[in-house]
């Protein structure tokens, strides 16, 4: 918890001082500022339960599993403009840059991942458009290819997340989702097109190893959303 007597610092002088560069486990080509135990974070923390938590300071297994999958296939991204939705420390959206997309957007809500993005893309040296926003209530993006990693960890955020990728995929936009097959996966509307041993900091056993799959969302599932109109996005 956040000690209200210590001022809060500056975001990218903290992450340069408190979160060390070293290479993301299963993904050694992407170097990322990453926390440790001795980090604290809570420096960074608000002071509210509305206050996102730090999810960027720590690779997770969807985001990896996407990265590598784009690494291994960069035909995936190559020439296209990619969107990253919850980018966190960026790891999805450097590694479609790296493989050759035309233009990388990376969105999260959270201020300090964008400032994370922005150290974590000119350490891997490429250009990536950071936006701090919440997008998912709104219209689909201008955008070929949208990136999904780890947004299937709650009930409801999942609800909000699978209606707008439903309305992305109507307007023609095609989704990858990368995620370790956590509760709230809408498997039934997914397919699955690679597997990949990754680690993940959410294991609890210290970024344990363990299998995730990168999953495409159906082009019937976006052609529900399409016919039911709003009722689809509710």
């Amino acid at each position: 918890m956040k000690r209200a007597s210590q001022p809060q610092p500056d975001p990218a002088a903290f992450i340069k001082a408190n979160l060390p560069i070293s290479p993301v486990a299963s993904i050694p080509e992407i170097l990322l500022h990453q926390a440790g135990p001795a980090s604290g974070l809570w420096r960074l923390a608000g002071r509210g339960d509305a206050d996102p938590a730090p999810y960027w300071a720590y690779p997770w297994a969807g985001g990896a599993v996407l990265a590598r999958h784009l690494l291994d296939r960069p035909e995936t991204v190559a020439g296209r403009h990619v969107l990253d939705l919850g980018a966190g420390s960026g790891l999805v959206a450097i590694a479609a840059a790296k493989a050759g997309a035309a233009m990388v957007t990376a969105v999260d809500i959270d201020a300090n991942a964008i400032t994370a993005i922005g150290l974590n893309a000119e350490i891997n040296g490429v250009n990536i458009a950071a936006i701090a926003a919440d997008i998912i209530d709104g219209p689909p993006p201008v955008s070929d290819l949208l990136l999904v990693g780890d947004l299937f960890y709650h009930p409801a955020l999942a609800l909000r997340v699978m209606a707008f990728l439903r309305r992305c995929r109507a307007a023609g936009i095609e989704v990858l989702i990368g995620d370790p097959e956590r509760a709230y996966l809408p498997q039934r509307e997914l397919r699955r097109i690679a597997t990949h041993a990754v680690a993940d900091f959410g294991t609890g056993t210290g970024g344990g190893a363990l299998q995730a799959g990168v999953f495409s969302l159906s082009a019937t599932a976006g052609e529900a959303a399409k016919r039911e109109g709003p009722a689809a996005a509710a």
